[in-house]
C-alpha cells in the first residue's frame, strides 16, 4: 500500500508540473498531457483507497493520513467531473497544486492501519465522513476560484496586465465558478452535519456535544450559509464572494485539522 500511495503522489506531482508548464507556455498539447496524467493519478489513487479498504476492513477515512488522502481524491474527481462540463481556463493549475500539497501532508502523516474504536464501528462512518470530505472538495475548488478571482482583479485594477491577466478567465467566469462550487458544496456540507448528528446520537446518546470539531463545523456552515444568503438576497458577488469563500475554506481546514 505504501508503494502504491507514493507512486500516486509521484504521478500527482508530475501532473502538477505539466499544469504549471502549461500555465507558463499555454501550449494545448501540454494541457492535454497534464489532464491525462491527472486522470492516471486519480485512478491510481482509487486503487490505493480500495487496497487500504481491503487491508483495514473499513472505509479508509478514520485517521489524518486517510482523511487527507480521501480529501485529495475527492478534489481530483470533483475537478475532473467539473472539467468535463465547464471550461475554466487554467483552473487545473491551481487545483493540481492544492491536491499535491494535500497528498504531501498525507505522505508525512502516520500511515499504519489502526483498528477502529467501538464508537466508529458504524455504517454512519462511511456515510458521514465521505459526504463531509466531498463537500470540502467542492469548497476547496471554490477556494481556488477565489484565489484566481483576486489575482485577476488585482491586475485589472492596477492596469498592470501581466502573467495572470492573459491566463486567467474573466471575473464573471470566476464568479460563476464560485457560485457553482457553493451550490454543490453547501448542501453536501449540510448533509454531512446532519448525518454526523445522527451518528453521534447512535454512538453517544446525544445529537450534539459542542466538542471543537462539531463547533467548527457549525461555524463553517454559518460562513457558507451567510455567503449563500447574501449572494442571493443582497447580490454579494465577485470580490466579496471570493474573499468569503477563502475564509470559509480556512474554517473547513480548521475543522479537519484544528
Amino acid at each position: 500500500m505504501a508503494l502504491l500511495f507514493h507512486l500516486t503522489l509521484f504521478v500527482y506531482i508530475l501532473a502538477t508540473v505539466f499544469y504549471v508548464v502549461y500555465f507558463a507556455n499555454q501550449k494545448k498539447y501540454i494541457r492535454t498531457l497534464a489532464r491525462a496524467i491527472l486522470v492516471g493519478a486519480g485512478l491510481l489513487h482509487t486503487a490505493n483507497l480500495v487496497a487500504r479498504y481491503l487491508a483495514a476492513g473499513h472505509t479508509p477515512i478514520t485517521n489524518m493520513h486517510e482523511a487527507v488522502s480521501f480529501f485529495a481524491w475527492s478534489i481530483t474527481w470533483g475537478f475532473l467531473s467539473f472539467r468535463w462540463r465547464y471550461q475554466v481556463k487554467n483552473f487545473g493549475t491551481f487545483v493540481s497544486v492544492l491536491i499535491t500539497i494535500l497528498m504531501s501532508i498525507a505522505a508525512i502523516s502516520p500511515q499504519e492501519v489502526i483498528p477502529l474504536p467501538p464508537a466508529l464501528r458504524s455504517h454512519w462512518l462511511p456515510i458521514h465522513a465521505s459526504i463531509a470530505l466531498i463537500a470540502d472538495a467542492f469548497l476547496a475548488m471554490g477556494f481556488c476560484g477565489g484565489i484566481m478571482y483576486l489575482l485577476q482583479e488585482n491586475e485589472i485594477k492596477a492596469k498592470r496586465f501581466g502573467i495572470f491577466y492573459e491566463r486567467l478567465p474573466s471575473l464573471e467566469a470566476l464568479d460563476n465558478l464560485n457560485q457553482h462550487c457553493l451550490t454543490v458544496g453547501f448542501p453536501l456540507l449540510t448533509l454531512g452535519i446532519i448525518t454526523g448528528s445522527i451518528w453521534a446520537k447512535q454512538a453517544w446518546g446525544t445529537y450534539w456535544q459542542w466538542d471543537p470539531k462539531e463547533t467548527w463545523s457549525l461555524i463553517t456552515w454559518f460562513i457558507y450559509a451567510a455567503l449563500l444568503h447574501f449572494r442571493f438576497t443582497l447580490g454579494w458577488r465577485r470580490r466579496r464572494a471570493a474573499i468569503i469563500s477563502i475564509i470559509g475554506f480556512g474554517a473547513a481546514l480548521f475543522t479537519l485539522w484544528g
